[in-house]
């Protein structure tokens, strides 16, 4: 099962928060590094604020844009 890392963004509306997943991998022939921001609406039944580290994992389709929910805190 993917578990991807993520940092929370805002609290979008009951049961919902937005969060931003920061991906980093080295370019195979130039060796710099690059970086790739994606925000996921994430289903949240647990309380969290913006700034908080936290764990996402994939489930069914809520929503047209709901794919993922909140694993824990960190």
């Amino acid at each position: 099962m993917q578990q991807l890392t993520g940092t929370v963004l805002s609290l979008s509306s009951l049961k919902t928060v937005k969060v931003q997943v920061v991906r980093r991998w080295t370019h195979p022939l130039y060796h710099k590094t690059l970086t790739k921001k994606k925000n996921y609406l994430v289903h949240c039944e647990l309380d969290v604020q913006p700034g908080d580290k936290v764990i996402l994992g994939p489930i069914r389709p809520m929503s047209k844009m709901k794919k993922w929910q909140l694993v824990k805190k960190l």
